[in-house]
């Protein structure tokens, strides 16, 4: 009788601190990526800065901070590397400057924030994050976020800090296939490639609270003041602690119409559906609808999903249970 209580206790006992999993995936975007174009130094770039990257998020979480400094933290350094399309790496619009936007979700409290179109914040995300602290809107966009940033003290760069030759190039490149285009004809991969690029991060922490960041440049040659999916709550970015932690990356306009982050939570809610197939399925239904892309996620219970319908996505995690890696192809 006395072992049967003590089974039954330790199936009701919540998990103390240091029993809770927790750990953290990041992704530094997903689209078109040409293993035969990406050399082995090139490679090993990548590989270092999103290792780097989740070894500061993890870190923090592994000395018992929150699951939203560990996104920063991680967010922050992918958005200090020129490799990355957000901060210092964000691509060109069609006037030849960078926009930057970028979202944040507390899975505990469910507070939420976003900045869209900003010019010169040198890491929109805790931009972001001040604006669901320190603020009583969830997204502020161009002049005004930056009215705002100003306000809380944050330090301005001149736009040309983000600048690099290598999205330059892009953009002329995509401007002279858009000049040539007389029909509608059919994409090419590098259109579509001018379509991607995105970092993110999901984290737990030892508390059981989970977070979701998303940050971007959002497309090249972008015109009209265009905001993809990753400033947007419920498409790009979600957290809820009963349910799982979202960020996505793809072909924005696609993401929004699915709502990609919130669907995936919402079959995790309504149905019970595990997180792997849950976002299996949604990335199914922007296939379905002509996009791609992919998602990075984390539930509860520490288990986690990096789905991508692409020729890859970088990604890295690193788990409390001692699961951990970075990839950028489907296989290694």
């Amino acid at each position: 009788m006395k072992t049967i209580l003590l089974l039954i206790a330790a199936v009701i006992m919540p998990l103390s601190a240091a029993d809770r999993p927790f750990g953290l995936v990041l992704h530094g975007g997903a689209g078109v990526i040409d293993r035969t174009a990406l050399t082995p130094a090139r490679e090993a770039e990548y590989r270092a800065k999103l290792t780097e990257a989740r070894e500061a998020g993890y870190a923090v979480l592994e000395r018992g901070g929150t699951a939203l400094d560990a996104v920063i933290a991680a967010i922050v350094i992918l958005e200090d590397s020129p490799l990355f399309n957000a901060g210092k790496g964000a691509v060109f619009t069609a006037d030849g400057t960078c926009e930057l936007d970028a979202s944040i979700m507390d899975g505990r409290t469910q507070a939420a924030g976003a900045v869209a179109g900003v010019k010169r914040i040198k890491n929109p995300i805790t931009l972001a994050r001040s604006v669901m602290e320190k603020s009583s809107h969830v997204m502020l966009a161009g002049e005004g976020a930056e009215k705002f940033a100003q306000q809380q003290g944050f330090a301005f760069v001149p736009n040309e800090y983000f600048h690099t030759e290598h999205r330059r190039q892009q953009l002329e490149a995509a401007k002279k296939k858009a000049a040539a285009k007389k029909t509608a004809a059919l994409e090419t991969q590098a259109d579509r490639a001018a379509r991607y690029g995105t970092v993110g991060c999901v984290a737990l922490d030892r508390a059981g609270h989970l977070a979701a960041g998303t940050s971007t440049g959002g497309m090249t040659n972008k015109r009209f003041g265009r905001v993809g999916d990753a400033p947007i709550i419920g498409a790009g970015t979600y957290a809820h602690d009963a349910t799982c932690a979202i960020s996505a990356t793809g072909w924005g306009e696609y993401f929004i119409r699915v709502g990609v982050a919130r669907d995936i939570a919402a079959q995790i809610e309504y149905r019970g559906t595990p997180l792997k197939e849950a976002a299996a399925a949604t990335l199914a239904k922007v296939a379905a609808l002509g996009g791609d892309g992919g998602v990075i996620g984390l539930d509860r219970a520490g288990n986690l999903t990096m789905p991508f319908n692409t020729q890859g996505m970088y990604r890295g995690w690193r788990l409390s249970n001692g699961t951990e890696g970075v990839a950028i192809f489907a296989s290694p």
